[in-house]
């Protein structure tokens, strides 16, 4: 049998077949696992009228172009190649606004959710009783026993119970990326939505204005088949951006508060690397809030104590605050280091001028080095967000 036969030529709909549900599937390295789907989604929804759209954040593996080859034999199948963005949850949200379909499901392409819920939960919202479906981990009657990864488990399970203390949704598996709903409903409140590494479904339930009728079905949730998880080690961090983008966003942008927050945790290391240049390096002592050398001294310790801050803010903003435009690779990141210190070399200056002429001023040091820090990271933030990991970036 051939990749191809997995895809029966009958069951190819017909022209003027009513169009009634599309299935999104972000992916990422996804491309095994995309024909094997396609069939599993052909046999669970026979009599249905049905597209898959696959949102794929560019993947190195060609799923991308697995997706379009599949296209030519069943053109039910599309692909959206998104270019220099990352993100499941704006992936889900790109693919449900991209179809004409009157219901939309969102769910995993690695084979861990099965379709063979998909009718049932279709019947739901057709049925006009329901406005949403979702498939639960965690109710009565579901299974994770064949994930395999009892860490996972417990991790998901907390990850849940912070998501209701918070939100107050009251379902068993809020986190769940496996659900339907109609595609009217998504639109109404798409550009509220927050889309930045926030589990969707609880985004949603957490935006509409009018509580959702919601039906639960039980899931035996598999194992991966091939590929990668799209989740990395910033999942838990990814989660509470998602709240504060929610509601805390209209106040300061998540994307300025995330660089703040590492700004911040950047002061103590420049403030580190100070001490260090002053006291061991250069052999001062500090007393009644003053280092015992001169100006020059100062400056020479605290330009290398703000390089030091600098490397350590670019790796950490590459990771997590920029982790849907995460640079990698050696190159790349040498390249994206030296755009970081060339943005952020005025700030430097501001930063490193400011604190001498407080210091000349006979100002505490400590509060130089600080005002020196505010100042600058303003303008860092600007120019790093548009020619670093922006438009003009990698």
């Amino acid at each position: 049998m051939t990749d191809s036969d997995l895809i029966p030529a009958q069951s190819r709909p017909q022209s003027g077949s009513r169009l009634q549900l599309a299935v999104v599937l972000p992916t990422l390295n996804e491309r095994k696992n995309l024909r094997k789907l396609v069939a599993r989604l052909d046999e669970a929804l026979v009599g249905i009228g049905w597209e898959a759209i696959f949102v794929d954040d560019n993947s190195p593996d060609g799923t991308g172009d697995e997706a379009r080859a599949i296209n030519q034999e069943d053109p039910r199948i599309r692909v959206i190649q998104r270019i220099g963005r990352r993100g499941l949850a704006s992936a889900a949200i790109e693919g449900m606004c991209a179809t004409a379909a009157p219901i939309v499901a969102v769910m995993d392409a690695d084979h861990q959710h099965d379709p063979k819920l998909l009718p049932g939960m279709l019947a739901a919202i057709e049925s006009g009783e329901y406005d949403l479906a979702y498939a639960s981990r965690f109710a009565e009657g579901a299974s994770t026993e064949e994930w395999g990864r009892p860490d996972r488990v417990k991790a998901s399970g907390f990850a849940n119970a912070i998501a209701r203390k918070v939100t107050g949704v009251d379902l068993s598996d809020p986190m769940s990326g496996y659900f339907m709903l109609r595609a009217a409903t998504l639109r109404a409140d798409a550009e509220n939505l927050s889309g930045v590494g926030f589990k969707i479904l609880l985004d949603i339930l957490a935006t509409v204005d009018t509580p959702l009728r919601v039906k639960e079905f039980p899931l035996n949730f598999a194992a991966r088949a091939e590929g990668e998880s799209k989740l990395d080690r910033t999942v838990v961090f990814e989660f509470l951006v998602g709240l504060y983008d929610k509601w805390l966003g209209h106040i300061i942008p998540t994307r300025f508060a995330l660089f703040g927050t590492v700004g911040a945790l950047g002061v103590p290391v420049q403030l580190a690397v100070l001490w260090f240049m002053l006291r061991v390096v250069m052999g001062e002592r500090f007393v009644y809030g003053h280092w015992s050398g001169g100006e020059i001294n100062f400056i020479v310790a605290d330009v290398m104590a703000v390089l030091a801050s600098m490397t350590f803010n670019f790796v950490l903003n590459n990771w997590l605050t920029y982790a849907d435009k995460r640079l990698s690779g050696v190159w790349p990141l040498l390249r994206g280091w030296f755009q970081f210190a060339l943005a952020c070399s005025l700030g430097m200056l501001t930063n490193v001028g400011v604190a001498a002429a407080l210091k000349r001023m006979h100002v505490n040091d400590i509060i130089a080095a600080l005002v020196g820090i505010l100042l600058a990271s303003v303008w860092n933030f600007a120019l790093s967000n548009k020619f670093v990991w922006g438009k003009y970036g990698n």
